[in-house]
């Protein structure tokens, strides 16, 4: 989203071209619910809805499920998603993980799709290739089974993750480049959680339902969606996609389950663009709490895994109370360019809980929470209602294409093509999720925008458009053309990935845009007719069902309809390729859908190689020079400790400040910083059982630097103590790791406070 930043560093942009690197601000992108409950509307399974048999068997098999730490530095690194430089991390309020799920033929082991749900803004080039290199390291077996063609990572596009991962130089300007350990967290993460996956492969059964989910989501940009004819907007009750759907896999052998995969479409920003804790926003809270709602259940496998995916998502908000006036004027944002008196700062979307001044934390739970419990309801559902996912057909393919210059013909018979990457003036304005700043606005098309004649300049310093460049990407006035700019290397992705799952009759379009509702919905209903008439179906009355998902396998902003991109909103603008992008897209995709059939044999052209730039991206991220202890102090010890006691049910929070080390020395993946300990047994024998980590969204770790020179810091724990805590004795406990000021060596400690009491 774009912040008031954008405009500073526009200007700097004169400059730091000359240097090779621009300091440029990347941008992404009712009355209040009640907080007791969902509203969500079952719906009929996906095979059958007239009459749905209580226990069908479908088809068999191979199914696996695996999930793996991916947090990378929790501080001093810039997050990804509103690209606000001072946005850099300063904790952890939810661990990052990438959750993976296995689906392969019985029939034919080696038919099998891997697709990878990471808590991240999205895929990305180099994460991708960093993760196929390293499953094919994990040996012979891995190689030979998982590649290019069959393994998909997806993001969940939260916004409250590190950045200074992705791959080409747009995304690392506000990240100030590319950091290795951050990256390598990622990369190395996803491949454990593969390898998990694989190593838990059984023979099982896949469930397949759809629910609607009516209270997470509302359009941030209504005004662009209604310039869709009215004929297709009258096919559909919403402006948004509510339906989730969802698949459960169950093992053959004892009827357990052992995670489930859905997708539903809302934005990964309820964390709010001041937010400094790490999180896996809405998504990851409600991946946390059905993943701990399962714990203990009998029919319920140990390790299950829960993914929330992406779908359409481009035009979508969790701010589900929609888009105001911050400036005490009581007034909605201006319809057509969300602005209030003419100015995009004050404009800003409210999620449920936005009178908390929380950064967007308890939003941000309501959220997930409603997502959680849409799932969980239509899970449990499934055991009575459920048709099995069926078909033997288990097939998957990924083309490399360049959509720079792709050129094809649209179904009236006119040739059309696509554009190289550019962005449009109004991806400057940002969004109701994250607004920018000055006179740029949303809905701002044409060869001569509203706004200051200097962004021209600034522009034409950066790169000028060529007339061919800004008559390909009209009515979108270019204010950024990345796609035309190599140096120092590539700033935006000119190669797309083209990738489709198919199992069965479910097709799996693996997009590398966010889709804006509209889109979306062509999209998958031009997949489906295609797939149809290539007998996809399998004999199912209804048809291929499909889902899309993403953003996928690289960052290739969004894609709007043409006549979404002809009044040029934040979405139409972040189009990356032109007017024809979505076109473009449907064409090849469903030009490729024939090499799913169950008769293929022909293999897709592997298409040209995108570059990976981890090797020459610039970086001016500092690492940790030393940490000390201040005088007469050692690390972990206590600065300032809980209290004596506190109340079940009175919101207290426990909390406990120790002389700290830098949290960059060791990221603890698949361990944790923060611990809450409960005794158990008397003061003679008492031993401390572990009842919250770091992982879990109650227990807070802050980290800040007190002194720079001396290279001192403090860390802070708090237990924001939940309703359902159990009474008893507990102690908060640190975990740290220092480096030596001399020689780097890192070293262990760790801090204690003292006990205190819960109560009734």
């Amino acid at each position: 989203m774009a912040r008031p930043t954008l405009v500073h560093a526009l200007f700097a942009a004169t400059f730091a071209l000359l240097a090779g690197y621009l300091i440029l601000d990347f941008v992404y992108l009712s009355p209040i619910p009640s907080f007791s409950s969902s509203s969500f509307k079952q719906q009929h399974p996906l095979h059958g809805a007239s009459n749905p048999s209580p226990s069908l068997h479908g088809d068999d098999y191979l199914i696996g499920v695996g999930k793996a730490d991916i947090t990378g530095p929790t501080v001093e690194i810039n997050f990804m998603g509103y690209a606000s430089p001072d946005q850099l991390g300063t904790g952890l309020r939810q661990r990052l993980y990438s959750r993976t799920f296995i689906l392969g033929s019985t029939r034919d082991p080696a038919s099998r799709i891997v697709y990878l749900v990471l808590d991240t803004q999205s895929g990305d080039t180099a994460v991708r290739a960093g993760i196929l290199a390293g499953i094919a390291a994990l040996g012979p077996e891995y190689a030979a089974l998982y590649g290019a063609a069959n393994v998909a990572v997806t993001g969940t596009h939260s916004h409250a993750g590190p950045g200074a991962w992705l791959n080409y130089l747009l995304p690392q300007i506000t990240s100030r480049g590319f950091d290795r350990q951050s990256y390598d967290a990622i990369v190395q993460g996803a491949v454990e959680s593969v390898k998990r996956a694989h190593e838990r492969l059984v023979e099982g059964t896949v469930a397949v339902g759809e629910t609607e989910l009516l209270d997470a989501s509302v359009s941030r940009s209504e005004y662009a969606y209604l310039q869709n004819p009215k004929e297709e907007r009258d096919r559909y009750e919403h402006n948004v996609d509510r339906t989730m759907t969802l698949m459960r896999f169950t093992r053959k052998s004892d009827g357990k389950h052992l995670g489930v995969l859905n997708w539903f479409a809302v934005h990964g920003t309820s964390m709010l663009g001041n937010n400094t804790l790490v999180a896996g926003d809405n998504k990851g809270v409600a991946a946390y709490l059905f993943e701990k709602s399962v714990k203990g259940e009998k029919n319920t496998a140990e390790g299950f895994v829960a993914g929330f995916s992406q779908a359409n998502v481009g035009d979508t908000s969790p701010n589900i109370e929609g888009a105001w006036c911050e400036d005490g004027s009581g007034l909605r944002c201006r319809f057509n360019d969300s602005t209030c008196g003419g100015r995009n700062e004050p404009c800003h979307g409210r999620g449920p809980a936005f009178r908390e001044k929380d950064q967007g934390a308890k939003s941000c739970f309501e959220i997930g929470r409603r997502q959680f419990e849409a799932a969980k309801d239509l899970y449990n559902s499934l055991s009575v209602t459920s048709q099995a996912l069926t078909g033997s057909n288990v097939k998957s393919l990924h083309i490399n294409t360049l959509l720079s210059n792709y050129t094809f013909t649209l179904p009236n018979g006119s040739t059309v093509r696509t554009c190289p990457a550019a962005l449009g003036y109004s991806f400057a304005a940002g969004t109701t999720d994250g607004p920018g700043a000055f006179d740029f606005r949303q809905n701002t098309s044409g060869h001569s925008p509203a706004a200051n004649p200097l962004w021209q300049v600034v522009r034409n310093l950066l790169h000028p458009p060529s007339p061919p460049q800004q008559a390909c990407h009209a009515p979108k006035p270019i204010l950024l053309d990345v796609g035309e700019v190599t140096q120092p290397y590539y700033w935006a992705p000119n190669i797309v990935d083209v990738q489709i799952f198919r199992v069965g009759y479910l097709v799996i379009i693996v997009s590398p845009s966010e889709a804006t509702t509209m889109a979306g919905r062509r999209w998958r209903e031009a997949v489906k007719a295609r797939a149809d008439e290539l007998g996809f179906a399998e004999g199912r009355d209804e048809g291929v069902r499909v889902v899309l998902s993403g953003p996928a396998n690289t960052y290739a902003h969004y894609v709007a309809t043409r006549e979404e991109y002809g009044v040029q909103r934040y979405e139409g603008a972040s189009t990356l390729y032109g007017p024809y992008t979505l076109e473009a897209y449907i064409d090849a995709y469903t030009k490729a859908l024939h090499y799913l059939a169950a008769n293929a044999t022909e293999r897709p052209p592997l298409g040209p190689a995108p570059p990976v730039q981890t090797d020459v991206s610039l970086s001016f991220i500092q690492g940790v020079v030393f940490d000390a202890a201040p005088l007469l102090k050692d690390f972990g010890s206590v600065v300032n400790d809980v209290a004596g006691g506190y109340l079940i049910g009175a919101e207290e929070v426990a909390r406990a400040t120790f002389v700290g080390a830098n949290p960059r020395n060791n990221l603890k993946l698949g361990s944790t910083y923060a611990q809450v300990e409960k005794r158990r047994g008397g003061e003679g024998d008492a031993v401390w059982d572990v009842v919250r980590d770091d992982a879990d969204w109650s227990l807070v770790f802050e980290w800040k630097r007190t002194n720079t020179l001396l290279g001192s810091s403090e860390v802070t724990i708090s237990w924001e103590i939940e309703d359902d805590a159990l009474p008893g004795t507990y102690r908060l406990r640190y975990w740290g790791d220092s480096k030596a000021p001399i020689s780097g060596e890192i070293s262990s400690f760790g801090g204690i406070s003292k006990e205190f009491l819960l109560e009734t």
